[in-house]
């Protein structure tokens, strides 16, 4: 019996989307899983048939039992862990007042959070029959299953993903040691395209036969949620998405925005400037805006042109630079609109840089790109350097102003949409009514999920070339013509990010829609959950013995 072992949350992208996709697939298969994370609402995930909570004295409580809807079940397990949530990249977290990157715990925090979980894990492993250990990120579960493997003899295995690996262990030398003696005793290390293996043969050169470890395991996508759907259904399927989100919790109110917005004017300090990003922070990110079903049914979807961003609203994530590029987008096709999905610091400062765009406040647009990672709270290098190339480019050549006039002109209110956090059961009707999804990270990462998910669904992926992303752009290779590939790439070096942004968006916005199907084929035909849940078993069995 596996037993999966994930340390966060279920809702959002990467990893917990992995578990999430990874469990259901092996439940509609008839397998049993033990999911043992922090999810604090169960009860939302149908796969989960049992979910118990431990205390601090490891007693158990049932959270609740039902029948499963799938052939097999999941039960999940939720250990006490006090306080103390390490995580890699910060975000706010309910339940956990010490949210904290775990390059910033001392040693002896460190130790506490893996005792906590190792104890638990014990129990639930004496109490259940449990035979192999699967556990996600290059650390701290990756530590927890290897003192299991020390003590009990349970063989594990290992899937690195990009953020533990970028954030805490190439920063931090402790980490680095922890991952490195989990990774030595792992029987599987699964890595998800040629880039990931040469990461963690690189970190990793003292490790024996490291690489005969390594197995690839592709990226997936439930190619029965998403799927295309016919220009004439755009609007059904947002109408469809705002049912879904009817009556749930919601993050930022109207009062919040019109309060924000109320704020900003010309000549705005730059110390003012981070006081009215602060305070109009204060909300839920982790959940839907309030008026988001109005802002979504404003759009006419039929005529339209959308373009799609799904994720944190970070810096790292590249954000700044599609609404950098819009107003020489929107001067060719000036009925687009953007529709950013998601929560994260850096929404505020992005969308004071709007508004100083369609003000004429150039001042105010400098401002906020020469300090904008200081302004989502980023230590260190502060300047949004893609943006700032730009424009600096576009200042070299005469244009800068053409180019001020241009988002004067064309950038209104709600040119551009902030949802605020949907989960996949809504980004199912989104991705299909949308024309083009953008994942321009600055971050390698080993695999973005999201980039599936709008192949699957029909809707014209555009990604960093670099990575994860690079591997899935080049799996495109034999299904579309290389013109249209190509346009799916954007370089990784900043200087021309927002630049080849421009170009690929205008080229996807003119291409003929029979790409859509041809990329729908390639998502069922290599990248469906069932075949890669069924490997992942496979494996699993046979280290199990």
């Amino acid at each position: 019996m596996i037993c999966i072992l994930h340390g966060y949350l279920l809702e959002g992208s990467g990893s917990n989307l992995w578990t999430r996709a990874v469990i259901t697939s092996l439940c509609r298969q008839g397998e049993t899983v033990h999911l043992f994370c922090q999810e604090n609402h169960p009860e939302v995930y149908d796969f989960i048939s049992e979910a118990y909570a431990y205390d601090a004295t490891l007693q158990k409580s049932v959270l609740f039992q039902r029948e499963s809807p799938y052939k097999g079940r999941c039960i999940l397990h939720k250990p006490w862990i006090g306080e103390t949530l390490p995580v890699y990249v910060w975000d706010k977290y309910e339940e956990y007042s010490d949210v904290r990157p775990m390059t910033e715990l001392s040693d002896e925090e460190i130790e506490v959070y893996i005792q906590r979980n190792l104890s638990c894990l014990k129990k639930i492993i004496d109490e259940n029959d449990i035979r192999v250990l699967h556990a996600n990120h290059a650390v701290l579960m990756s530590v927890v299953a290897r003192r299991i493997y020390s003590d009990l003899g349970l063989s594990y295995s290992i899937m690195p993903h990009g953020s533990a690996i970028e954030y805490a262990v190439k920063k931090d030398a402790r980490l680095f040691a922890l991952a490195e003696d989990a990774f030595a005793e792992a029987k599987r290390i699964f890595v998800i395209g040629k880039e990931i293996r040469q990461r963690v043969a690189q970190l990793f050169p003292s490790i024996p036969d490291i690489e005969k470890k390594m197995v690839h395991l592709n990226l997936g996508v439930d190619t029965a949620l998403f799927k295309p759907i016919e220009p004439s259904e755009r609007r059904q399927n947002i109408e469809r998405l705002c049912r879904q989100i009817e009556g749930t919790p919601r993050g930022r109110s109207r009062q919040q925005s019109s309060d924000f917005f109320r704020q900003l004017h010309t000549d705005l300090p730059a110390e003012t400037l981070q006081k009215i990003i602060a305070a109009a922070s204060d909300y839920n990110g982790k959940r839907t805006d309030e008026d988001a079903e109005e802002k979504l049914l404003s759009v006419d979807w039929q005529k339209e042109k959308i373009i799609l961003y799904v994720g944190r609203i970070i810096s790292g994530k590249g954000v700044h630079s599609i609404i950098t590029a819009l107003p020489p987008v929107l001067k060719r096709y000036p009925q687009t609109r953007l529709v950013v999905v998601g929560h994260g610091p850096l929404r505020e400062p992005l969308e004071a840089f709007l508004w100083a765009l369609r003000n004429g406040d150039k001042e105010l647009a400098w401002e906020i790109i020469r300090q904008g990672r200081a302004l989502e709270g980023v230590a260190g290098e502060e300047v949004l350097k893609e943006s700032e190339y730009y424009l600096q480019n576009l200042k070299e050549q005469g244009k800068l102003e053409a180019y001020f006039a241009d988002a004067a002109e064309h950038l209104k209110e709600d040119t551009v949409v902030f949802t605020g956090y949907l989960t996949h059961n809504e980004l199912r009707y989104l991705f299909p009514a949308s024309d083009v999804a953008i994942f321009p990270s600055v971050v390698a990462e080993a695999g973005p999920l999201v980039f599936l998910e709008a192949m699957a669904s029909g809707c014209f992926p555009i990604g960093t070339y670099f990575a994860g992303m690079a591997a899935s752009i080049d799996s495109t290779e034999s299904y579309v013509s290389e013109a249209v590939q190509n346009l799916m790439k954007l370089r990784p070096e900043p200087q021309h990010t927002v630049s080849d942004l421009v170009t690929n968006i205008q080229g996807a916005l003119n291409l003929d829609p029979a790409y859509r199907q041809a990329l729908r084929r390639l998502a069922v035909e290599k990248y469906d959950w069932s075949s890669i849940s069924r490997r992942f078993s496979r494996e699993l069995e046979d280290m199990a013995g």
